[in-house]
């Protein structure tokens, strides 16, 4: 039986992908690193309360299989420009190499469709750095999961957003052959596809959201 260890359970991916978890019988143990209680309660978890500004309090605590990092935060929530750096950019690099240290054999991070190190934006200019970081880590497997437009019920009122997924189910039809990737891809069928690829030996190492929908029909 295996162990997972999750950051992010409550966010929109890590919610769905927590429910899985528990469903699974691939794990026997749960480990939740979070700021504030869950509302869930189940005999496999185990709440570790987490002062993200200060890892080295629950360093020893990250050990496990699978460790899965759905943390992830927008400059809408996060305005100042600091402290979303730290969320986008310097936390995960941070649990990777903890986890790495602690030879955690696998590590599956939610990046995003258009990462690149070398972007102008900085979302995805964030994302771009953490992939190269965590690649360089050399574990012994390493998923990027790079998600398109989520389809899912936010917590948060996103107008903007809104407009944009309209538009673009809209144009899912268009979406062909290697464009067939930014079609938005509801939230389930990525968490879904992240058990699958973290039970599973797969020779790729990232992971776009046509790939990833095709994963969650399995």
């Amino acid at each position: 039986m295996k162990k997972a260890i999750i950051f992010g359970s409550s966010g929109l991916i890590g919610s769905k992908l927590l429910d899985l978890l528990i469903e699974s019988n691939y794990y026997n143990k749960i480990k939740l690193f979070v700021r504030s209680d869950p509302k869930i309660t189940n005999s496999k978890l185990e709440i570790i309360k987490t002062d993200f500004n200060n890892l080295e309090i629950i360093k020893s605590s990250i050990v496990g299989d699978d460790c899965f990092f759905c943390i992830g935060t927008t400059r809408k929530n996060t305005p100042n420009k600091k402290n979303y750096i730290n969320i986008e950019h310097d936390l995960p690099i941070k649990i990777g190499e903890i986890s790495k240290s602690n030879s955690i054999n696998s590590f599956i991070y939610i990046s995003s469709l258009g990462a690149n190190s070398k972007a102008l934006g900085l979302y995805l200019k964030n994302k771009g750095q953490v992939e190269n970081r965590l690649k360089k880590l050399n574990f012994p497997k390493l998923s990027i999961i790079r998600p398109s437009i989520l389809l899912g019920n936010r917590k948060e009122n996103r107008i903007g957003e809104k407009i944009g997924i309209f538009v673009m189910q809209a144009l899912s039809p268009l979406f062909l052959g290697k464009f067939k990737k930014y079609k938005p891809i509801k939230v389930e069928n990525i968490a879904k596809a992240m058990l699958i690829i973290a039970k599973s030996n797969f020779t790729e190492t990232t992971f776009e959201s046509d790939l990833l929908l095709r994963l969650s029909k399995w």
